[in-house]
Protein backbone atom coordinates (compact mmCIF):
# COMPACT_ATOMS: atom_id res chain seq x y z
CA UNK A 1 0.00 0.00 0.00
CA UNK A 2 1.31 3.44 -0.94
CA UNK A 3 1.21 5.58 2.20
CA UNK A 4 3.69 7.86 3.95
CA UNK A 5 3.32 5.55 6.96
CA UNK A 6 4.32 2.47 4.96
CA UNK A 7 7.97 2.18 6.02
CA UNK A 8 9.15 0.64 2.76
CA UNK A 9 7.54 3.42 0.76
CA UNK A 10 8.57 6.10 3.28
CA UNK A 11 12.24 5.13 3.31
CA UNK A 12 12.46 5.52 -0.45
CA UNK A 13 10.46 8.74 -0.89
CA UNK A 14 11.55 12.11 0.48
CA UNK A 15 7.99 13.45 0.12
CA UNK A 16 6.77 10.76 2.52
CA UNK A 17 9.55 11.50 4.99
CA UNK A 18 8.57 15.18 5.01
CA UNK A 19 4.88 14.34 5.53
CA UNK A 20 5.70 12.03 8.45
CA UNK A 21 8.07 14.63 9.94
CA UNK A 22 5.27 17.22 9.78
CA UNK A 23 2.93 14.73 11.46
CA UNK A 24 5.46 14.26 14.27
CA UNK A 25 5.65 18.03 14.72
CA UNK A 26 1.86 18.30 14.84
CA UNK A 27 1.89 15.64 17.55
CA UNK A 28 4.40 17.74 19.51
CA UNK A 29 2.06 20.74 19.31
CA UNK A 30 -0.85 18.62 20.53
CA UNK A 31 1.17 17.30 23.49
CA UNK A 32 2.35 20.78 24.48
CA UNK A 33 -1.16 22.19 24.21
CA UNK A 34 -2.61 19.35 26.29
CA UNK A 35 0.08 19.89 28.93
CA UNK A 36 -0.86 23.57 29.05
CA UNK A 37 -4.55 22.67 29.34
CA UNK A 38 -3.80 20.58 32.44
CA UNK A 39 -2.07 23.55 34.06
CA UNK A 40 -4.92 25.96 33.36
CA UNK A 41 -7.87 23.54 33.67
CA UNK A 42 -8.99 24.67 30.23
CA UNK A 43 -9.55 22.68 27.06
CA UNK A 44 -7.00 23.07 24.23
CA UNK A 45 -9.47 25.05 22.09
CA UNK A 46 -10.24 27.37 25.02
CA UNK A 47 -6.51 28.09 25.34
CA UNK A 48 -6.27 28.74 21.61
CA UNK A 49 -9.20 31.16 21.80
CA UNK A 50 -7.59 33.09 24.66
CA UNK A 51 -4.30 33.38 22.75
CA UNK A 52 -6.18 34.49 19.63
CA UNK A 53 -8.02 37.21 21.57
CA UNK A 54 -4.73 38.39 23.06
CA UNK A 55 -3.11 39.16 19.71
CA UNK A 56 -5.86 39.69 17.11
CA UNK A 57 -7.91 42.87 16.42
CA UNK A 58 -11.37 43.15 17.94
CA UNK A 59 -13.26 42.80 14.62
CA UNK A 60 -11.99 39.22 14.37
CA UNK A 61 -13.08 38.33 17.90
CA UNK A 62 -16.51 36.99 16.94
CA UNK A 63 -17.85 33.45 17.22
CA UNK A 64 -18.31 33.18 13.44
CA UNK A 65 -14.71 34.20 12.75
CA UNK A 66 -13.33 31.97 15.50
CA UNK A 67 -15.18 29.01 13.96
CA UNK A 68 -13.47 29.66 10.61
CA UNK A 69 -10.10 30.32 12.23
CA UNK A 70 -10.05 26.97 14.04
CA UNK A 71 -12.00 24.96 11.44
CA UNK A 72 -14.73 24.12 13.95
CA UNK A 73 -18.50 24.44 13.97
CA UNK A 74 -20.11 27.56 15.43
CA UNK A 75 -21.91 25.52 18.15
CA UNK A 76 -18.57 24.03 19.28
CA UNK A 77 -16.95 27.46 19.48
CA UNK A 78 -20.05 28.91 21.17
CA UNK A 79 -19.79 26.27 23.91
CA UNK A 80 -16.13 27.18 24.52
CA UNK A 81 -16.97 30.88 24.58
CA UNK A 82 -19.79 30.29 27.09
CA UNK A 83 -17.41 28.34 29.31
CA UNK A 84 -14.77 31.10 29.17
CA UNK A 85 -17.45 33.69 29.99
CA UNK A 86 -18.59 31.63 32.98
CA UNK A 87 -15.00 31.37 34.21
CA UNK A 88 -14.56 35.14 34.00
CA UNK A 89 -11.73 34.91 31.46
CA UNK A 90 -13.53 36.79 28.69
CA UNK A 91 -16.34 39.32 28.48
CA UNK A 92 -19.08 39.92 25.93
CA UNK A 93 -19.27 43.25 24.10
CA UNK A 94 -22.66 43.78 22.43
CA UNK A 95 -22.87 45.56 19.09
CA UNK A 96 -24.78 48.85 19.50
CA UNK A 97 -26.17 48.58 15.96
CA UNK A 98 -27.10 44.88 16.02
CA UNK A 99 -28.41 43.28 19.22
CA UNK A 100 -27.70 39.78 17.84
CA UNK A 101 -24.04 40.54 17.16
CA UNK A 102 -21.22 40.75 19.70
CA UNK A 103 -17.48 40.49 20.08
CA UNK A 104 -15.57 38.99 22.99
CA UNK A 105 -12.48 40.31 24.74
CA UNK A 106 -10.20 39.24 27.55
CA UNK A 107 -10.78 40.21 31.16
CA UNK A 108 -7.69 41.06 33.22
CA UNK A 109 -7.63 37.49 34.54
CA UNK A 110 -8.08 36.17 31.01
CA UNK A 111 -5.25 38.34 29.75
CA UNK A 112 -2.86 36.97 32.37
CA UNK A 113 -3.87 33.40 31.51
CA UNK A 114 -3.44 34.07 27.78
CA UNK A 115 0.02 35.62 28.29
CA UNK A 116 1.17 32.60 30.29
CA UNK A 117 -0.33 30.10 27.83
CA UNK A 118 1.03 31.86 24.72
CA UNK A 119 4.47 30.52 25.62
CA UNK A 120 3.44 26.86 25.25
CA UNK A 121 5.43 26.52 22.00
CA UNK A 122 8.78 27.39 23.62
CA UNK A 123 9.99 23.78 23.40
CA UNK A 124 9.58 23.94 19.62
CA UNK A 125 10.99 27.44 19.23
CA UNK A 126 14.25 26.48 20.96
CA UNK A 127 15.45 23.91 18.37
CA UNK A 128 14.26 26.19 15.53
CA UNK A 129 16.49 28.96 16.91
CA UNK A 130 19.51 26.66 16.52
CA UNK A 131 19.11 26.42 12.74
CA UNK A 132 21.34 28.49 10.48
CA UNK A 133 19.66 31.56 8.89
CA UNK A 134 19.70 29.95 5.43
CA UNK A 135 18.11 26.77 6.81
CA UNK A 136 15.36 28.87 8.41
CA UNK A 137 14.60 30.66 5.13
CA UNK A 138 14.42 27.39 3.17
CA UNK A 139 12.19 25.84 5.82
CA UNK A 140 9.90 28.88 5.97
CA UNK A 141 9.62 28.99 2.18
CA UNK A 142 8.62 25.33 2.01
CA UNK A 143 6.13 25.56 4.87
CA UNK A 144 4.45 28.68 3.46
CA UNK A 145 4.04 27.03 0.06
CA UNK A 146 2.49 23.94 1.67
CA UNK A 147 0.11 26.16 3.67
CA UNK A 148 -0.78 28.11 0.52
CA UNK A 149 -1.73 24.91 -1.32
CA UNK A 150 -3.75 23.66 1.66
CA UNK A 151 -5.54 27.01 1.69
CA UNK A 152 -6.34 26.67 -2.03
CA UNK A 153 -7.73 23.19 -1.32
CA UNK A 154 -9.87 24.76 1.47
CA UNK A 155 -8.32 22.47 4.08
CA UNK A 156 -6.96 25.51 5.91
CA UNK A 157 -9.82 27.97 5.51
CA UNK A 158 -8.37 31.13 7.09
CA UNK A 159 -4.95 32.35 6.04
CA UNK A 160 -3.31 35.71 6.59
CA UNK A 161 0.15 35.26 5.08
CA UNK A 162 1.77 37.34 2.33
CA UNK A 163 1.42 34.71 -0.38
CA UNK A 164 -2.40 34.75 -0.13
CA UNK A 165 -2.75 38.54 0.04
CA UNK A 166 -3.85 40.97 -2.68
CA UNK A 167 -1.06 43.36 -1.66
CA UNK A 168 1.71 40.82 -2.32
CA UNK A 169 3.70 40.87 -5.55
CA UNK A 170 6.78 39.11 -6.86
CA UNK A 171 9.21 41.29 -8.81
CA UNK A 172 12.52 40.44 -10.44
CA UNK A 173 14.14 42.01 -7.41
CA UNK A 174 12.19 39.85 -4.97
CA UNK A 175 9.11 40.11 -2.76
CA UNK A 176 7.08 43.33 -2.64
CA UNK A 177 4.13 44.65 -0.59
CA UNK A 178 1.92 47.18 -2.41
CA UNK A 179 0.30 48.29 0.85
CA UNK A 180 3.60 49.07 2.56
CA UNK A 181 5.14 50.09 -0.79
CA UNK A 182 8.38 48.35 0.01
CA UNK A 183 10.56 45.40 -0.91
CA UNK A 184 10.45 42.54 1.59
CA UNK A 185 13.43 40.48 2.64
CA UNK A 186 12.46 36.84 3.05
CA UNK A 187 12.62 37.16 6.83
CA UNK A 188 10.01 39.96 6.51
CA UNK A 189 7.44 37.71 4.80
CA UNK A 190 4.53 37.52 7.23
CA UNK A 191 2.69 34.38 8.27
CA UNK A 192 -0.04 36.36 10.05
CA UNK A 193 -0.55 39.95 8.87
CA UNK A 194 -3.12 42.30 10.43
CA UNK A 195 -3.53 44.13 7.09
CA UNK A 196 -4.07 40.91 5.11
CA UNK A 197 -6.69 41.01 2.35
CA UNK A 198 -7.38 37.60 0.88
CA UNK A 199 -7.07 37.01 -2.86
CA UNK A 200 -10.45 36.18 -4.40
CA UNK A 201 -10.40 32.60 -5.65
Amino acid sequence: MISPFNLHHQNNEIDSKIVVALERLSEAFRVLLWNESKLTSLSPIQIQILIFLLFQPVEKCRVSYLAKEFNMSKPTISDSVKSLLAKGLIQRNDDALDSRSFTVSLTETGKLTAIQSADFTRSIENPVSLLAPQQKEIMLDGLLKIIQELNKAEIITVQRMCFTCTHYRVHDSGHYCKLLQMQLAYKEIRTDCPEHEAISL
